[in-house]
């Protein structure tokens, strides 16, 4: 279903959204010291496991205005070390997804593109996981789409990488050979490749086939609420400007409804009192230790200063949205 919605028929399903980036970085042998180019502007479960695999995390800047790598600041931090370009699409906002590629083909690198909260969003009238990167990884989550209470899934371009990522999922094993025809453990069977027993359980796979069949639905009611949003908000004096409005290239899942606003804490504050739990998502990663890299970026800088989030997802009833007073 996954497969057949995206747009990809190399699919893995895998048990948590950190199983699924420890699956891609296995499959494509990452290496402790490996470099990996990433957006600080984005989830800690995003950056996390790499770095659980000694992978070293290369930040690089963002466009101020959309919240996503910038290409120029990407290329400038390409070196003979660079194994994976880490594409985050901030909240579901997709980004520079052709200019970052281009980088990557240049430079024989791996694009992983990052999908924890993007699934469904749409770039050039084909969803994300099927754009022309390499690896795409996805959460299901309790607060993401589909919602499987937990969950996660990769895409990949490369059938050899999906062929082996199958394996390394599932503890190396090939379950067609794994038993033999008394249902005992082959010993013509052997394990060559490092695994993890990370694949998922019925019951959260089951939960995500029955609200796949709705996910079309789910998704128009949040872009439909993200209109409301914009038609309410166009009419305020705040200084508010929205994510992406000009961009006829994506189309956004709206996870959340983003704006900029140099009024962010008063916005803030005067949404929650309305009954909208606004707020600035994430915090920047390279104020965490963990990554051991605190480089100072102007537009993550920029971003976080003005950036805020208002709930927009399928669950708010767009009167709601309509009758509010700002």
């Amino acid at each position: 279903m996954l497969e057949s919605f995206v747009g990809c028929n190399s699919i893995v399903s895998v048990s948590s959204y950190s199983a699924a980036l420890l699956v891609a970085y296995t499959t494509i042998g990452l290496k402790p010291n490996d470099e990996i180019i990433a957006s600080p502007m984005s989830c800690l479960a995003s950056n996390q496991p790499a770095t659980a695999l000694g992978a070293k995390i290369i930040w690089a800047d963002i466009d101020p205005a959309t919240g996503t790598l910038n290409p120029d600041e990407v290329k400038r931090k390409v070196n003979k070390n660079t194994k994976v370009i880490f594409h985050n699409h901030h909240c579901g906002y997709l980004g520079y997804i052709d200019e970052i590629n281009l980088i990557a083909k240049e430079n024989g690198i791996i694009v992983i593109d990052d999908a924890i909260e993007g699934f469904g969003s749409e770039y050039k009238g084909n969803i994300l996981g099927n754009n022309g990167s390499d690896i795409t990884v996805f959460s299901f989550q309790t607060v993401r789409l589909p919602n499987t209470l937990d969950g996660g899934a990769i895409a990949f371009r490369d059938r050899e990488l999906f062929n082996k990522a199958e394996l390394v999922r599932d503890l190396g094993v090939d379950r067609k050979q794994f038993r033999d025809k008394n249902g005992e453990i082959n010993k013509g069977h052997d394990v060559i490749t490092t695994g993890f027993g990370f694949t998922p359980n019925e019951l959260n796979s089951y939960i995500g086939c029955s609200q796949l069949a709705y996910i079309s639905e789910l998704l128009e009611l949040q872009r439909s609420n993200a209109l409301a949003w914009r038609e309410k908000l166009s009419v305020i004096d705040k200084g508010i400007q929205f994510i992406f409005q000009d961009d006829k290239f994506q189309k956004p899942n709206y996870w959340i409804f983003g704006i900029l606003s140099n009024q962010k804490a008063y916005l803030i504050e005067k949404f929650r009192k309305l009954g909208f739990y606004s707020s600035s998502v994430h915090l920047p990663n390279n104020y965490y230790s963990i990554f051991n890299n605190f480089e100072e970026l102007p537009g993550v800088n920029d971003f976080y200063n003005r950036f805020l989030a208002i709930p927009c997802g399928w669950w708010v009833p767009k009167e709601q949205i309509n009758n509010i007073q700002i």
